[in-house]
C-alpha cells in the first residue's frame, strides 16, 4: 500500500469518527469503527477504524452520552433500592458480593456482558462475573 492510500484512509476514518463515537464502548466502537473504515477505505481502513472507534468507545463509555439521561430515568422508574456502600464509589471498585442485587440492562441500551444495580443513589453498570463497577451513570 503506498502513503497516498495510507493517508486517504485515515482521512476517511477520521470523517467517520463521529459516527464511531456514538458505539458502545470500547468493544461496539471497535466493531462500529471497523464497519466504517471498510466501506470508506477497503481492508486497511477497517484496521485503523477499529483502532479509532475502540479508543472512541472507550471515552464515550458503555452506554453513550445520548442514552444516558434515558438509561438514568429507565432505573429511576424501575424504583431499584439504593445500595449503601461505605467505601467511596468509583470505577474499578468491586462490590459485595451478598446484599445487593443486580439487574439486566435492557438490550435497546447495547450493552451485554454486564448489569446494572443502584449504589449510595447512583446508577451503575457491573461486571456481574467480579461484581466490579465498570461505569458510574450520572
Amino acid at each position: 500500500m503506498n502513503t497516498k492510500h495510507l493517508v486517504a484512509t485515515v482521512v476517511l476514518v477520521a470523517l467517520a469518527f463521529p459516527v464511531v463515537a456514538n458505539a458502545q464502548g470500547v468493544v461496539g466502537g471497535a466493531e462500529s469503527g471497523a464497519r466504517q473504515g471498510d466501506r470508506a477505505a477497503g481492508p486497511v481502513g477497517a484496521v485503523v477504524g477499529g483502532v479509532v472507534g475502540g479508543v472512541a468507545g472507550g471515552v464515550a463509555g458503555l452506554i453513550n452520552g445520548d442514552q444516558r439521561p434515558r438509561f438514568r430515568e429507565y432505573v429511576v422508574t424501575q424504583r431499584r433500592p439504593s445500595y449503601v456502600y461505605r467505601e467511596e464509589l468509583r470505577d474499578g471498585v468491586v462490590l459485595p458480593s451478598e446484599g445487593i442485587e443486580y439487574y439486566d440492562v435492557p438490550p435497546e441500551y447495547g450493552v451485554r456482558d454486564y448489569r446494572y444495580t443502584v449504589v449510595n443513589d447512583h446508577v451503575v453498570l457491573v461486571d456481574p462475573r467480579t461484581r466490579r463497577v465498570v461505569e458510574i451513570i450520572d
